[in-house]
């Protein structure tokens, strides 16, 4: 009646020599703040090197949880669940798309857009599998995009995510044809090369408390 969990150990794990900042704590939640080029949880070539390994390494606590997800190259704001009780209250609110997610990302000037814009698109499984793409059909993605500053080659945008697609942010500035730098999936050999890694950052998460409903 036991369960038992473990982990494969890797012969040669890759080191990411990043390192992640816990912003907030209470007894419901961790806040972190996740670098780039660190996976959340064990998969593939990564174990030890993940986010949630980390942190349980760290406090000792074997019930933490992802809410949800960044990808790899993504850095920013993440939430981990603490306390097994009241998981399904803030998973339900990402479910629910009641939580506010914010996102900050370079990518080339767009003087041809009006802002804000509203990029929807309709978003399936692409090829190679890891990646998606776009199709004809009803659109089952939507993103705002704002213009926050530029100078004639660069902007900075605000992101506004309104669905959660694998990859959509990336997806939806290469649709309007200014894909992020340092994207290596959805840019073209030259605006990947102009950044040694994906610009883009979530920076901002906002919900009422589901308990108690305070901001």
């Amino acid at each position: 009646g036991s369960c038992i969990f473990y982990y494969r150990f890797l012969a040669h794990e890759i080191h990411v020599p990043f390192q992640h900042q816990i912003l907030f704590e209470n007894e419901h939640l961790m806040v972190i703040d996740k670098p780039h080029f660190l996976t959340m949880s064990p998969t593939g070539q990564y174990v030890q090197e993940t986010l949630l390994v980390r942190l349980k390494n760290q406090t000792g606590l074997q019930d933490l949880t992802p809410i949800h997800r960044l990808d790899r190259e993504t850095a920013g704001v993440v939430l981990i669940s603490k306390c097994p009780q009241s998981r399904g209250a803030y998973q339900q609110m990402f479910a629910a798309r009641s939580v506010q997610k914010t996102y900050h990302a370079i990518a080339p000037y767009a003087p041809e857009l009006s802002f804000p814009h509203t990029a929807r698109l309709n978003m399936e499984n692409g090829q190679p599998f890891y990646t998606m793409q776009v199709q004809d059909g009803t659109p089952n993605s939507e993103t705002e995009i704002q213009l926050l500053q530029h100078n004639q080659a660069w902007a900075k945008y605000l992101l506004k995510p309104h669905t959660g697609k694998k990859h959509q942010l990336r997806v939806h500035l290469a649709a309007v044809g200014h894909p992020i730098l340092g994207d290596a999936l959805y840019a073209d050999a030259t605006t990947q090369a102009q950044a040694p890694r994906l610009l883009l950052h979530a920076s901002h998460l906002a919900f009422a408390h589901p308990s108690n409903g305070e901001p």
